[in-house]
């Protein structure tokens, strides 16, 4: 009985906190920072480029930052003013992709833009005031104290290390950008690229990067989307399910990250936002379940599973029938 309840209190607050905007189209604030030496303004706009064709695929709302000339005032201020311009209420994802150079001093990890540049502490209060889902991904090195000061819950968190102390060139970005839209990164073959996938997928091709070029890695990708600011790397996935954690008894990351995606499939795009939301809130009970098994009488357990199962085969049936 104890059981049915706490699940039904999951679901009912999951939903709740899931109700969908008239239109659930991302916004994606692209910043880009100094670039240095030609070799990396090129790759930058690179990345750029491709993050900009992911998101008219998407029909997603798209601010650059830092990509062109620099008029007044600097380009912290105007992220600072761009992220203020933002609703921080809505359920529409907030997408922040920061590409260029990062700095780590031992107690401040740093995003490199022109002019003044922006702290972790600092990001991490501008976007304080937000409840919308968010998805922060810092592609520059010494990035991982970005994870630490930004994790928190409806808000996932990617940095392309797992230590300040990383603090050559990351290359992380480039092959996250190519995988955003690329059907060979999707892992479960549902026919869109999650952005757990994407996250996967780059960390695969940027661990053959340094086995192609017989080089140490000197970046280890992280992802955190439980707020507990530790982040697991590709290395503890096993396909889309993550099988080690960090700290014993914490959630697992990965479940959430999987259900966000810029480009939608024709079949997502079908479902209404509401009802994607619903479903997203019952495969979040579904996981939270999964990872009580060990602690339940198996009946029971398997009892709370087919109620979840149940509804959400009636949401998306009774949807796509319409």
């Amino acid at each position: 009985m104890w059981l049915s309840l706490a699940i039904g209190w999951l679901v009912f607050g999951l939903l709740g906190a899931a109700e969908p905007p008239a239109s659930d189209q991302p916004t994606v604030l692209l910043v880009v920072g100094a670039p240095g030496e030609p070799e990396f303004a090129t790759n930058f706009a690179r990345q750029v480029e491709l993050w900009q064709k992911a998101c008219d695929r998407a029909g997603a709302r798209v601010v650059r930052i830092g990509s062109d000339a620099a008029p007044p005032p600097t380009d912290r201020d105007r992220f600072q003013q761009a992220l203020a311009a933002e609703p921080v209420g809505t359920a529409a994802g907030l997408w922040l992709v920061l590409i260029g150079h990062g700095t780590f001093d031992g107690k401040e990890a740093r995003f490199n833009l022109r002019g003044p540049d922006v702290s972790a502490t600092e990001l991490a209060a501008w976007l304080k005031p937000f409840r919308r889902p968010q998805v922060i991904i810092d592609t520059t090195a010494a990035s991982a104290p970005f994870l630490n000061r930004l994790s928190a819950t409806n808000r996932v968190v990617i940095t392309a290390t797992r230590s300040g102390n990383e603090l050559n060139f990351a290359h992380f970005g480039r092959y996250l950008a190519a995988a955003l839209d690329d059907p060979q990164s999707d892992l479960d073959h549902d026919g869109e690229t999650s952005l757990l996938e994407a996250f996967l997928s780059a960390a695969t091709h940027l661990a053959d990067f340094y086995k192609t070029e017989g080089r140490l890695a000197t970046e280890h990708p992280l992802i955190d989307d439980n707020g507990d600011g530790l982040g697991t790397p590709a290395e503890w996935f096993r396909g889309v399910r993550a099988v080690k954690q960090p700290k014993e008894g914490g959630a697992l990351d990965g479940v959430r990250a999987h259900q966000i995606h810029l480009v939608l499939s024709a079949e997502e795009q079908a479902l209404p936002p509401e009802i994607r939301a619903q479903r997203d809130a019952l495969e979040l009970a579904v996981a939270r379940l999964r990872e009580t098994k060990s602690q339940l009488p198996e009946d029971a357990y398997y009892r709370e599973l087919e109620k979840l199962m149940l509804q959400i085969a009636r949401l998306t049936v009774g949807s796509t029938a319409k």
